[in-house]
């Protein structure tokens, strides 16, 4: 697509089409090879390469190696991506790193994919004409058991359990919103056991819709609500 038209291709291969991590490791393969008899430590996804090393100077002659290698290739560095710099300053495949206590090093979700994550979420759970409940957690499921799968090796609790936190309120929130009115927010409320003041309350804060989709809400949409709509836990 081009500028939203159809074009054409005569060169290259789509962007993440089976065939371009093929033909990535057919060229790099040269590079492999040199790193590794240089005893160079290294992981490396299609085009995507971290070399580590134990000094900044260190990393600036591999960085110069790399660049001459590529070049031979007639491929080029893509400078404003590229950098010498502490492992948990960059992110490979959406993961990181952080120094846990014991000065131990540990995996985590890159900030800009946990960023990304959250993006997605709202997108699915932001309220749009003419898409009921049930569709959102259809959708939601789908992305959050993917998700989950892709960053299961991050070894951070603390932050899955923030974010089952954060989804559920988003989701109480569209309940409200889809509730709309005081008057059927009352009357849901009731429905669902809640008592009358914790009802009264709630409804007549309807439109403050973030304040209001926690604490008294949580009584009847609780954590097991969201398990029996089988919405994914991040955290178990």
């Amino acid at each position: 697509m081009a500028n939203g038209v159809v074009m054409g291709r005569s060169e290259g291969t789509p962007q993440g089409g089976p065939l371009s991590p093929l033909l990535a490791n057919v060229l790099l393969d040269e590079v492999d090879k040199e790193l590794e008899r240089r005893g160079l430590s290294f992981v490396r996804y299609a085009d995507d390469l971290n070399v580590y090393v134990k000094s900044l100077r260190a990393g600036e002659r591999v960085m110069e190696t790399l660049k001459g290698l590529y070049a031979r290739l007639k491929l080029k560095i893509n400078e404003a991506k590229s950098a010498v710099a502490r492992p948990w300053n960059r992110k490979f495949l959406g993961y990181s790193y952080w120094v846990a206590k014991g000065k131990t090093v540990e995996r985590r979700i890159a900030p800009k994919a946990l960023e990304k994550m959250k993006w997605r979420v709202r997108e699915i759970t932001r309220r749009r004409g003419g898409r009921s409940l049930k569709t959102v957690f259809a959708e939601l499921r789908v992305y959050l058991t993917g998700w989950k799968a892709y960053f299961r090796f991050a070894q951070i609790p603390r932050v899955f359990t923030d974010l089952d936190e954060w989804i559920r309120h988003r989701l109480r929130m569209l309940q409200l919103k889809q509730w709309k009115r005081g008057s059927t927010i009352y009357r849901e409320m009731k429905r669902l056991g809640a008592n009358e003041d914790a009802a009264r309350q709630v409804a007549a804060n309807s439109r403050r819709w973030w304040r209001n989709s926690a604490k008294l809400l949580n009584t009847v949409l609780p954590i097991r609500y969201y398990d029996q709509q089988k919405i994914p836990r991040l955290a178990a």
